[in-house]
């Protein structure tokens, strides 16, 4: 990728276009708070209503399990039953002690079986009753939060459908501006945008102070600022500092170009 050039002009008009900029991601970030936390907490109700689907299916398939094996265990007992019956008839039939002891052994087997297939089948009632009841417990819940999901998307998305036309454009317009920006200073900006609470990285002096500041700056440094003869940063506040005249103009020429914009 070629490396962006560094755009030529007077600190005056770095210092305009830096400001246009800072309006636009401004009013950009306006847009973002309008939508406050909604963003977070529907990928958090999506993220929590995956798990609880991942836990229902889970919880589903052992219970399944289980009941597949109480179906094989009453089989088994079945079987059981039906050999014993067996096992009793040739018992009439027997020609010696050593026949009639073999034959009751077999009998005393399947009877064990039955048992313990009757034991296996009453645990396994038990069990898949406790994962029934907690996969009610979580299926309820995830129709709550299905709920809450649809009632948070509607609601991000009523406001998206309001505002996307305007983000579009001031995104768009944003490039723009960026593009217009020698790297330098765009560099350094974003870096302060990105430190900076309330995203400002350019403010006016205002009353003596940068912006959002109560620390006066000396009154050399406000001529200089006024002067625009170079970028000054606050050594307070880390924010590049513009005097509030060329402020209200950029400020009243963007507010124009906007308004026109979004028509």
């Amino acid at each position: 990728m070629a490396k962006k050039k560094t755009k030529e002009g007077s600190p005056e008009e770095k210092l305009r276009a830096l400001y246009d900029l800072q309006i636009i991601d401004s009013r950009i970030d306006s847009i973002k708070t309008i939508r406050g936390e909604l963003p977070l907490e529907v990928q958090d109700l999506e993220d929590e209503i995956e798990g609880l689907q991942t836990r229902i299916a889970k919880l589903q398939a052992e219970a399944d399990e289980m009941t597949t094996d109480v179906s094989s265990r009453k089989n088994t007992i079945e079987e059981a039953k039906e050999a014993i019956k067996k096992y009793e008839k040739q018992q009439k039939n027997v020609r010696n002690n050593r026949e009639f002891d073999a034959i009751t052994k077999e009998m005393e087997f399947q009877t064990l079986e039955i048992q313990l297939s009757e034991k296996k089948i009453k645990e396994y009632g038990a069990k898949v009753d406790a994962k029934m009841e907690v996969i009610k417990e979580a299926t309820d819940r995830l129709n709550s939060r299905q709920a809450d999901l649809e009632g948070k998307k509607s609601e991000l998305d009523e406001i998206i459908s309001e505002t996307q036309k305007e983000e579009s454009i001031l995104s768009e317009k944003s490039q723009e501006l960026s593009a217009i920006v020698d790297e330098r200073l765009l560099n350094a900006y974003n870096r302060i945008r990105e430190a900076s609470k309330n995203g400002l990285a350019v403010v006016p002096v205002e009353r003596g102070a940068s912006g959002g500041s109560f620390i006066k700056i000396p009154p050399q440094l406000q001529m200089d600022i006024s002067a625009r003869k170079k970028i000054i940063v606050d050594e307070h506040s880390g924010r590049i500092l513009i005097d509030k005249v060329l402020a209200d103009e950029e400020a009243e020429k963007m507010t124009k170009m906007l308004d026109k914009l979004l028509k």
